[in-house]
């Protein structure tokens, strides 16, 4: 994956000195007005009468879901959507058990829309996991694609997770065709980010116990902290349920477990890289040390959170400073906080949809 395909995106503006806070939901909307404002604009216009169908490549962790909602959060929540068919057979399995249509429908649907190797019969087992012992098949897949953007007819899509194995490459070129969708521009969104800000984001990850809400004791802090006598080491407790916030069994592995998924991942990306005729996206998530402040505003890096705790109280302190990484080529780069990537993204759909 090579760098010169993703230039460095310059979110600067000349003239605007005005500092941000991205992790606050008011702020972020100025920022993004600030930023990319007459781009929003323009993509609301669009939206109103038209859809589109965009590929999210990445790989595992690259933080797919996190662009799609900034985007329905800064453009329309009623209007783009996100499809992650990773949760496509977990949300069907779970409608099959809650709401009686919900298997008249499927069926209905699969008798008049599915191609493959199963009977539809076959297909609910495998939905239902009452059939272990074949995989999902791609053709398979594909309908149940088809079947969750019928239910969405004035959404545009962002689709998050296919394709996500090297057979599937040739489907999703004409996924657009296959699927008799709606005469849409489709165009692929590149996501790179560097292995070592993967790893990191999985290391130090927590979660909330009772809301399952996900924090990062390195990379995204909450307002409060503690301090373990017995370990000798800090926690984040929950800033909606005040519970202290733990971490997931096995993450403290980083991307070890998932280093075969993160080189399949790769090699769709790299392939995908070289097809020509399909609109792409080049989203970018570090930024080399040298050049960043050329091209970004300070408070667009993503800070490392470090923490100290007073003697006499007991209090802790939680503190910033500038988190450096290596990226994939080995040079010396800051990463960028969601919300700067995402005004990348929202400039760059504006330009392949030609507004």
């Amino acid at each position: 994956m090579h760098h010169q395909t993703f230039p460095i995106f310059k979110t600067k503006v000349d003239g605007l000195d005005q500092k941000f806070d991205l992790g606050d939901l008011g702020s972020r909307k100025d920022y993004f007005q600030a930023k990319a404002g007459a781009e929003i604009e323009k993509l609301k216009t669009y939206l109103a009468g038209n859809t589109f169908l965009a590929f999210l490549l990445g790989k595992k962790n690259s933080g797919k879901g996190t662009y799609s909602k900034m985007f329905m959060e800064a453009v329309s929540a009623e209007r783009v959507g996100h499809l992650s068919v990773g949760d496509i057979v977990r949300d069907i399995h779970q409608a099959l058990e809650t709401t009686p249509a919900a298997k008249e429908n499927l069926v209905a649907f699969l008798e008049k829309n599915y191609r493959g190797f199963h009977t539809v019969e076959e297909t609910l087992d495998l939905i239902m996991g009452r059939n272990q012992t074949s995989l999902i098949s791609s053709e398979l897949i594909l309908s149940l694609i088809e079947y969750e953007i019928s239910k969405r007819p004035k959404q545009a899509i962002f689709i998050d997770g296919f394709p996500r194995a090297i057979d599937q490459i040739s489907y999703s070129l004409f996924l657009k065709e296959l699927i008799g969708y709606r005469d849409d521009p489709d165009f692929m969104v590149f996501i790179n980010v560097p292995n070592s800000v993967i790893d990191e984001r999985i290391k130090y990850r927590v979660i909330c116990p009772v809301c399952k809400v996900p924090r990062n004791t390195k990379l995204l802090a909450t307002h409060k902290a503690g301090f373990d006598e017995k370990t000798a080491e800090f926690y984040l407790i929950c800033d909606e349920h005040g519970e202290r916030m733990v971490a997931k069994e096995g993450d403290a592995q980083g991307i070890e477990p998932i280093k075969q998924r993160l080189e399949v991942d790769n090699q769709v990306f790299n392939q995908l890289l070289k097809l020509t005729g399909v609109p792409k996206v080049y989203l970018r998530n570090s930024v080399p040390v040298k050049e960043a402040l050329e091209y970004v505003d300070d408070y667009e890096l993503t800070p490392e959170y470090y923490y100290e705790r007073d003697e006499k109280t007991g209090e802790v302190k939680i503190l910033t400073k500038p988190w450096t990484i290596k990226d994939d080529e080995g040079v010396e780069s800051y990463s960028l906080l969601p919300a700067a990537v995402e005004v990348s993204l929202i400039k760059q759909t504006a330009q392949v949809l030609g507004l």
